[in-house]
């Protein structure tokens, strides 16, 4: 008996392609990368070489809590991308839209302390120490334009 291929496969809010490998399919849910990815299938139990529509749903079901909760699952908090949260000062993991927001909130309140990067944020220029003399130069005119050429009066 062969198991059915699912060609979309709804995970952790996200819908994934079904036909690539585990490990290279929930890269595509925000907030996971490749070691973190390998690291998940890894303490899920579910081999790395099998294709995410080739899952069961308890399975599927058991990858969901791993991605959702790492590090009661055994992720060390070197890989989490929210370390030390300022608000509740506790190691979290972040995907998906709660990342977004969470990105969004904090450079609000680099904006309203008025910090170096706040205003740097503010003012649309680049926040961590890049060159700005030839490059970022967006909304502005570059190059020269033409005038535009009077028609003689006949």
């Amino acid at each position: 008996m062969s198991k059915e291929l699912r060609y979309v496969v709804r995970l952790a809010g996200a819908g994934l392609d079904g036909t690539k490998k585990v490990v290279y399919s929930i890269l595509d849910i925000s907030g996971v990368g490749v070691n973190l990815a390998e690291s998940m299938v890894k303490c899920a139990g579910i081999s790395p070489q099998v294709r995410l529509g080739e899952l069961s749903d308890a399975e599927l079901k058991k990858l969901e809590d791993v991605i959702r909760n790492p590090s009661t699952h055994g992720i060390p908090a070197r890989m989490l991308n929210r370390r030390r949260d300022p608000d509740t000062g506790k190691d979290l993991h972040l995907i998906g839209p709660d990342l977004d927001l969470k990105e969004k909130d904090d450079i609000t309140m680099m904006k309203e302390i008025r910090s170096y990067k706040g205003q740097r944020h503010a003012l649309g220029l680049k926040v961590r120490g890049q060159k700005t003399r030839t490059t970022g130069r967006k909304g502005k005119a570059i190059g020269v334009s033409k005038k535009q050429q009077q028609q003689p009066a006949p």
